[in-house]
C-alpha cells in the first residue's frame, strides 16, 4: 500500500472546513485530510495514516526506556520552552506558531501499534509516551487516541508510563487502574510553577497548576503512584528558594509519591523561541541567561550543582525523595544526572 499523498474525498464534520493544501512534508507523513473546528480556534488538524506506532529510542540518548509512542506531532499546550519544537521541522513546518496550531494527529496508531506488539520479535519492553508531544493535550479530547494506544500495551504485556500536564489523563485513569493490574503502569505529571500569572505566558494552553494538583490526587485516589517532573526550572523566574519550597509543600499535600526538578534546556529552535519570548517579557535576564547557558543547550554544570544543592534538602523535607528512573521514563534525565555531577568550585553568585 502507498502512504504518501493518502488524500480521501473525506466531508468535514458538521461544523468543520477543510484546510488548505498541507505541506509536502504532510504528504510524506500519510496525509488524509487537514480540517479546521470552531471548537478550535486557530488550530489546523492535519489527520494521517501512519507507517508504524512505536518509535526506537537511540542508545545515545541514554533515558531508561527503550521504545516511545507519540499519538501526535505539535501540542496546543503551546509551552514556549518546549524541547520537541524542532520536530515539527521535519514535516515542512516551523518550530514557532505552527508547532502551537498544527496538530498532527495519526489516525490509526492503535490499529498499527496492536499489529506491530503481535510480532514475535516483540520482547514486551516498556514503553514510554509523552517523551516528545504531550498524549494527553487538549487534541485528545477530540480523537481519544489514548483508549486504544493503553488497552493495545495492557493486552500484549507491555509496561508503560505516561508523563503529561493534561487533565484529559482522569479520563483515562479506570483504564489505567485495570491496566495496571496486567502490567507495571507509571504515571508522571509534569508541574513546575504554581505562579498562574506567569503559567499563562509560558503554557498558555495547558491546564492551571491548581487543576494538576488535583489531577495528581486523582492518580493516588486511582491506586497509582504519581511521580512528578519539575521540570522545566526557569532560570532566575521560578529557582527561588520561596517558589521551589512553595511547590514541593504543594505537590506534597496532593499526594505525589516522587519528584524530581530539572532545569530548562535549550535546545535546537527552542532556544530562539524561547529567548525571543524572554527579551519580550524581561529582558533584564538576557544576560544572565547568556552566562548560564553561553551557546549551549544546557544550563552550565555550575548552575545544574546549584540547584541540586537548593533543591534536594527542600525535595526530602517535603517527603518526595524518590527514584525518577525506575517511575517514569522521561527525555529529561540527561539533565538529572548532568544535575548530579560534583563540581570543584563553588556555584557563581549569579544565582
Amino acid at each position: 500500500m502507498r502512504w504518501d499523498g493518502q488524500l480521501l474525498d473525506a466531508e468535514p464534520d458538521a461544523g468543520e472546513d477543510s484546510a488548505s493544501p498541507a505541506l509536502p512534508g504532510l504528504e510524506r507523513a500519510g496525509l488524509v485530510r487537514s480540517v479546521q473546528t470552531p471548537d478550535f480556534e486557530g488550530v489546523t488538524f492535519h489527520e494521517v495514516l501512519c507507517k508504524s506506532a512505536l518509535n526506537k529510542v537511540p542508545e545515545a540518548s541514554k533515558v531508561p526506556f527503550t521504545w516511545s509512542i507519540n499519538p501526535m506531532r505539535g501540542c496546543l499546550h503551546q509551552c514556549v520552552y518546549c524541547f520537541a519544537r524542532g520536530t515539527h521541522e521535519y514535516l515542512d513546518l516551523d518550530a514557532g506558531r505552527d508547532f502551537d496550531t498544527q496538530i498532527v494527529v495519526k489516525m490509526n496508531i492503535a490499529a498499527v501499534l496492536r499489529k506491530e506488539l503481535s510480532r514475535r520479535s516483540w520482547k514486551r519492553e516498556p514503553v514510554a509516551l509523552g517523551t516528545n508531544s504531550d498524549p494527553y493535550h487538549r487534541a485528545e479530547g477530540r480523537y481519544r487516541l489514548m483508549p486504544g494506544i493503553i488497552g493495545a500495551l495492557a493486552d500484549a504485556g507491555t509496561p508503560m508510563s505516561i508523563l503529561t500536564k493534561g487533565t484529559l489523563l482522569r479520563r483515562d485513569l479506570p483504564l489505567l487502574s485495570l491496566a495496571s493490574q496486567k502490567v507495571p503502569v507509571s504515571i508522571g505529571i509534569s508541574l513546575a510553577l504554581l505562579d498562574e500569572d506567569l503559567r499563562r505566558h509560558v503554557e498558555p494552553g495547558a491546564p492551571s497548576a491548581r487543576a494538576r494538583l488535583d489531577l495528581i490526587t486523582a492518580v493516588r485516589e486511582a491506586g497509582l503512584d504519581c511521580h512528578v517532573m519539575a521540570a522545566p526550572i526557569l532560570p532566575q523566574l521560578t529557582d527561588s528558594r520561596a517558589a521551589l519550597d512553595e511547590l514541593f509543600a504543594a505537590l506534597a499535600g496532593a499526594g505525589a509519591t516522587s519528584v524530581t526538578a530539572i532545569p530548562l534546556h535549550l535546545r535546537g529552535p527552542t532556544r530562539n523561541w524561547y529567548l525571543t519570548w524572554l527579551g519580550d517579557n524581561h529582558p533584564a535576564l538576557l544576560k544572565s541567561y547568556r552566562q548560564i547557558y553561553g551557546r549551549g543547550a544546557y544550563a552550565a554544570s555550575e548552575y545544574q550543582q546549584w540547584l541540586r544543592e537548593r533543591t534536594t534538602p527542600l525535595v526530602e523535607k517535603h517527603g518526595l525523595a524518590g527514584t525518577p528512573d525506575e517511575t517514569v521514563g522521561d527525555h529529561s534525565l540527561r539533565g538529572v544526572r548532568q544535575a548530579q555531577t560534583p563540581l570543584k568550585e563553588p556555584a557563581p553568585t549569579l544565582f
